[in-house]
């Protein structure tokens, strides 16, 4: 269900990948030089460049790699999840629960994007596009219902901030659950979508 776009070479990939990932979440991207990065993992210059191809290559597989994550758990949703209203409440969940077992490379994901040039932004760019489309395909099949009213294309870019920016906040040691949280969020915008009466 959750494949990968990763192209590094060894296991030991997936260890410089966590590291860099908590690295440009703490530090910022643009702050965290290769160096910085071969120190962590107690790698020289050559024998990092051995598991990845560049430090933005890295960026972009974390950022690809978790993004496409949350795409193909939201299609496995909708294929077998009918019902708008409960779709709302599934995507929600899947959410945060993204945010709150992988934190540090959703912050990288969702803050530091602009990281990347050319292709890399492009693609990047394009599966946020992709994941915010099944919110809104959602919100439309519930509207062709009844269930939901109709709101501006705006105002999906609003309730996905809401999840993308829980990273600032959201803490896995806290009283709540994930999926408690999935679940507030959900009825808070499906309270925002009730059709108004006329």
């Amino acid at each position: 269900m959750w494949r990968g776009l990763y192209r590094m070479k060894t296991k030991r990939s997936d260890g410089i990948r966590a590291v860099a990932a908590e690295l440009f979440a703490k530090h910022g991207y643009g702050a965290v030089g290769v160096a910085d990065l071969g120190e962590a993992v107690g790698l020289g210059r050559g024998a990092l460049y051995y598991h990845i191809s560049s430090k933005e290559d890295l960026l972009y597989d974390i950022s690809s790699h978790y993004v496409q994550l949350l795409i193909d758990d939201g299609r496995n949703i909708i294929a077998r999840e009918l019902d708008p209203v409960e779709r709302i409440r599934l995507l929600s969940r899947a959410m945060i629960g993204a945010v709150y077992n992988h934190r540090a490379a959703m912050t990288v994901c969702f803050r530091e994007i602009h990281g990347l040039s050319g292709d890399r932004y492009r693609n990047v760019n394009q599966l946020h596009q992709d994941y915010q489309q099944l919110w809104a395909d959602t919100v439309s099949m519930g509207v062709a219902q009844g269930k939901f009213r109709s709101i501006e294309k705006v105002a999906i870019k609003g309730l996905m901030g809401m999840f993308f920016y829980s990273f600032l906040w959201l803490n896995p040691e806290g009283p709540q659950t994930a999926d408690e949280i999935g679940d507030i969020f959900s009825d808070l915008i499906l309270h925002a979508l009730v059709p108004w009466e006329k």
